[in-house]
């Protein structure tokens, strides 16, 4: 719970008789707020718990493990760990992954051999086994590794890159060795459930819209994978609760949720609150209610309890907010691209909107790594609502909201697909007289800042302002840097091939700024102790052009401090950088108040 103005949500505890006590409360971890609670995980029984901090923004962690009765810390904080989760063995310990500390400084040196270790409770991290990573000949830049929840197989995860994954399992409590399930990275493959021997496989292994498929862990090679839930034009997601199966389907960017059993036949369609995300439906096998988030654009997020054996729900908890939800209404809209492809944009703003062409407006955008851009509230978002704006998200290329294939044709030779159905969703907005020309802005963070960064620099004629935030910007060197090799998938890398090396050039934001053109007001934002998407690229960037801007709009560059690429960044910060944000938007439309 937040209550609106804390650094950081405070974790409570909760008896049976609904008394709430705090269990564990961020604000307390630094004075200044910039240390933040990344994730916690429990054992089994519930009796321990095992944390991860983030200490100025940075990748980095340090794991802390608690008794959860008396909240006594019970060792020495685990360091040097990223990219990572923790999954319990029992009591004894658990699993995590972890990079070698890299030569040189740790925020911006390369990092590309992921290890998987488990640490048994007790006993330094020094003597901590390594499972899985260090000793291959091909290198791993990401590993995880999950436990099942009868606590038999440890699922092991193995990823050159953001995309696609090899897949292995060990039984646990014996001497056997680690076993293939998939031995490539051909698909993006994950443990949803198990049964004793047979596991529950989410896959997109011939199957870009994905799939659920059973697999015997005595014959567990994809070639007798037998399909559970099949696939269909819509892209799928699965979780369990219950001893039932809920099957999330992303239509137009848009949550369905179907409940099925465990050998694939449908109960019924859940009714969602309204038009918006859906996410959840987690639980144990004998749980008789599971819970679930609703949100859209201008509903703030709202958690519902599902009773398992009607599929009535009813809200559980609901946020307080002076936000009046009931004033704004979203759109779904389709658009053509330049190459006539049909792309879905939701635009949100105050009902009654007279379409004069004159209205402030945020385009934002995504368009990479499979990301799925579906509607969800931001009190940040609703801030700019409030002041009469609209707002804009396109679903374009390179995002997964129509699965793989939608994925793919917004990567590495194909990405200029990207940049034109972003600038042609702002043609839409304009065509349609939402705005224009001198009242929109773009926005967009990471691999968004490159497709703001890209636009501004193809289309300097169609925006106004541009709000590119912790944006990929050097496109002939981005995999040189902490764990930049790993978004080769989506990119390629300038070392590749001639060909690859020319495309990058050719919308490289840093390699593109050329002199004598007007730019649209740029305010570019990072933040120093960002080791994800190093702040260099956002430095060059901004450089060039301050260097070559002809017109009179102006180019700032906001640095954070003690802040990384995005989470775990305090809420007064937030609010900090939003107010510049805003008001730099603002005034660089010529508006002085709404």
């Amino acid at each position: 719970h937040n209550d609106g103005l804390q650094n950081h949500s405070v974790l409570y505890r909760e008896d049976k008789n609904g008394e709430r006590t705090v269990f564990l409360d961020p604000n307390t971890f630094s004075e200044d707020g910039t240390t933040s609670l990344s994730s916690i995980e429990f054992s089994p029984d519930g009796s321990l718990a095992a944390y991860l901090i983030s200490e100025g923004g940075s990748d980095w962690r340090q794991a802390i493990v608690i008794d959860t009765n008396t909240k006594k810390q019970l060792e020495a904080p685990l360091v040097d760990i990223k990219f990572s989760g923790i999954s319990w063995k029992g009591n004894e310990g658990f699993f995590y992954s972890s990079y070698d500390k890299p030569t040189g400084s740790e925020l911006s040196a390369k990092t590309d051999q992921h290890k998987l270790y488990f640490h048994t409770l007790g006993q330094p991290q020094t003597k901590d086994t390594l499972i899985f990573g260090g000793t291959e000949l091909e290198k791993h830049r990401y590993v995880s590794a999950e436990v099942t929840d009868d606590q038999k197989f440890l699922m092991i995860y193995a990823q050159v890159s953001t995309s696609g994954n090899k897949l292995f399992y060990k039984r646990l409590g014996t001497e056997g060795s680690i076993e293939t399930i998939l031995d490539h990275t051909d698909s993006d493959t994950y443990l949803v459930d198990n049964k004793g021997d047979t596991f529950y496989l989410m896959t997109n292994l011939n199957a870009p819209n994905s799939r659920l498929v059973k697999a015997d862990a005595k014959q567990v090679s994809s070639k007798h994978w037998q399909d559970v839930i099949a696939e269909t034009e819509n892209v799928l997601q699965v979780t369990t609760a219950g001893g039932y199966i809920y099957a999330t389907y992303m239509i137009d960017a848009i949550s369905n949720v179907q409940q099925y059993t465990f050998e694939g036949q449908k109960v019924r369609e859940l009714t969602l609150p309204g038009v918006g995300s859906a996410n959840g439906f987690y639980g144990k096998k004998d749980a008789q209610k599971t819970y679930f988030s609703f949100t859209n654009y201008h509903t703030p997020t709202t958690i519902y309890q599902l009773d398992i054996g009607s599929g009535k729900s009813t809200i559980f908890r609901q946020p307080e907010t002076s936000f009046d939800a009931s004033s704004y209404v979203s759109k779904q809209v389709f658009y053509p691209s330049k190459d006539g492809t049909r792309v879905p944009m939701i635009i949100t703003h105050k009902k009654g909107l007279d379409l004069t062409g004159d209205t402030p407006t945020i385009l934002y955008g995504y368009g990479g790594f499979n990301v799925s851009l579906t509607p969800r509230y931001s009190s940040s978002r609703a801030a700019w609502l409030e002041q009469g704006g609209v707002y804009a998200v396109a679903n374009i290329r390179g995002g997964g909201e129509y699965g793989k294939a939608w994925h793919i044709a917004g990567t590495k030779l194909n990405k200029q697909n990207v940049f034109d159905d972003f600038i042609a969703a702002a043609e839409y907005l304009i065509e349609q007289n939402y705005t224009r020309s001198e009242k929109l802005a773009i926005q967009g963070g990471s691999n968004g800042g490159l497709l703001v960064a890209a636009a501004m620099l193809q289309r300097p004629d169609l925006f106004a302002v541009a709000l590119p935030a912790v944006g990929v910007l050097d496109m002939l060197r981005y995999h040189k840097f902490t764990a930049g090799a790993g978004w080769a998938y989506d990119y390629g890398t300038a070392d590749d091939d001639l060909t690859m090396f020319n495309y990058l050039k050719q919308y490289s934001p840093v390699h593109n700024v050329k002199a004598g053109v007007s730019y649209p007001a740029t305010l570019v934002t990072t933040g120093d102790h960002d080791d994800r998407v190093v702040p260099a690229h956002s430095f060059k960037f901004a450089a060039e052009l301050q260097q070559k801007q002809a017109g009179s709009a102006p180019t700032l560059i906001r640095i954070e401090t003690d802040a990384g690429h995005g989470a775990g960044t305090p809420i007064s910060k937030t609010i900090e950088q939003y107010a510049d944000i805003y008001g730099f938007t603002l005034f660089n439309m010529g508006v002085e108040t709404l």
